[in-house]
């Protein structure tokens, strides 16, 4: 595969702060389903047509979502990190960068479009935790896997793209700047 800095997640290096940062440029083409300004309310609805992440609906890459019932996890379409990410290293003038492949998934946590963590049952809730506990520790033991983040960046403010109530797994590489800092700090390694 050819490198193209302008497509392939890599790390690049601050001169000014002499750390790595992710970059994602893929990340631009991914469809935008999250704020827009409204003068009125949005009506709390179970399902919507227009809902990459709804049951039953097709998603932007074509596949036709299951009809789940509870959590549902699938590898993210537009995924900070790609699994198929060659490894580089790059130098030219001030500008370095590393190749970071890792896998990226989405978990929807329920089929309902708005039922959101707080509003949960418990039973419901135990369905997320234990499958966050899965995917952690699939992810987790792979080979090339040094790093697991599960995390909810909830309303448009946040980033997220969709306002089906869903979060995020990040398994990657390299170990994220400020986690390896505070491992240091801490003396983890």
């Amino acid at each position: 595969m050819k490198l193209n800095l302008e497509t392939h997640p890599h790390r690049r290096y601050n001169i000014l702060t002499k750390e790595w940062v992710l970059v994602s440029p893929h990340r631009t083409k991914r469809p935008w389903q999250g704020k827009t300004e409204t003068s009125t309310k949005k009506e709390k609805i179970n399902y919507d047509s227009e809902c990459y992440l709804c049951p039953t609906n097709k998603r932007i890459n074509g596949e036709i979502n299951e009809d789940y019932k509870y959590t549902k996890v699938f590898t993210n379409d537009f995924g900070a990190l790609l699994s198929d990410t060659p490894l580089f290293n790059y130098k030219n003038g001030l500008l370095q960068a590393n190749g970071e492949s890792g896998i990226c998934k989405v978990i929807c946590f329920s089929p309902n479009h708005s039922l959101t963590i707080p509003d949960m049952e418990i039973t419901d809730l135990v369905k997320v935790v234990e499958t966050w506990q899965k995917e952690y520790r699939e992810l987790g033991a792979l080979e090339d896997i040094n790093y697991v983040q599960i995390f909810e960046n909830k309303g448009a403010i946040m980033g997220c793209s969709n306002p089906h109530p869903h979060g995020q797994i990040w398994a990657q590489n390299s170990i994220p700047t400020e986690i390896e800092k505070d491992c240091i700090t801490k003396r983890l390694f």
